[in-house]
């Protein structure tokens, strides 16, 4: 297992190092506070309607950075840090999280397709590892055949992901300030947030695919040896 972290390793650095910069990011611009005076909740609810965006929910869930929209029951849920801030870092996260409901209401194809993958991904991501881990110890190349078969929901799903991400960032940006939320010259530093946010994404599709190659590779199957 220790090649198997030292070939990761560049993918977890990318990682960490995207996740500490977008805390950082997203820390420095909550101290500053939008001259709109709009909450995240508020911002939100602001663009969606200038949309035309309606039967929409947006509540409070609980964890740093756990803001979401959920497409099957339509509701926009924000962490506490940005629910009710006031702060530009609150107000991108909202925005970006709203322009996913956009997405939503006119069928974007990327998410359409995103939302499509979800099952085999959650379940191919999960089956995979038993299956690669199955096969090296047992010697058996068609699990792990299989198992890179199922891990590529995984890793379509990690790169579909992309420019969902970041049509959803790019909405976001340009709506903000239209809807007067924001004004021209507080957009960039609430947009740092969602380009640092962005990383992440990146970082999780960079993973997704060497891990992949990874055991392909161990397997013989990219024309490395199989290693034990």
């Amino acid at each position: 297992m220790m090649d198997y972290f030292i070939f990761m390793l560049p993918a977890m650095l990318l990682a960490a190092v995207a996740s500490l910069y977008t805390r950082s990011t997203f820390a420095r611009y909550s101290r500053v506070g939008a001259r709109s005076g709009a909450t995240g909740a508020q911002a939100a609810q602001l663009l969606l309607e200038r949309q035309g965006v309606d039967g929409v929910r947006i509540e409070p869930v609980r964890g740093f950075l756990g803001d979401h929209y959920d497409p099957r029951t339509r509701t926009l849920r924000l962490s506490p840090d940005v629910y009710a801030s006031r702060s530009l870092s609150a107000i991108g996260v909202a925005c970006h999280e709203a322009g996913h409901a956009i997405q939503h209401a006119r069928s974007y194809g990327p998410l359409v397709l995103r939302s499509m993958l979800v099952p085999a991904a959650q379940f191919g991501s999960n089956a995979a590892y038993l299956l690669f881990l199955l096969g090296m110890i047992l010697g058996v190349v068609q699990l792990v055949k299989i198992g890179a078969i199922l891990f590529m929901a995984a890793v379509v799903f990690s790169i579909v992901t992309l420019p969902v991400e970041w049509d959803a960032s790019a909405r976001a940006k340009r709506l903000m300030v239209s809807s007067g939320i924001v004004t021209e010259s507080e957009r960039d530093a609430a947009g740092r947030v969602l380009n640092a946010a962005f990383m992440t994404y990146v970082a999780g599709a960079v993973t997704a695919i060497m891990s992949l190659l990874y055991h392909l590779a161990r397997a013989g199957l990219l024309g490395g040896r199989r290693g034990d």
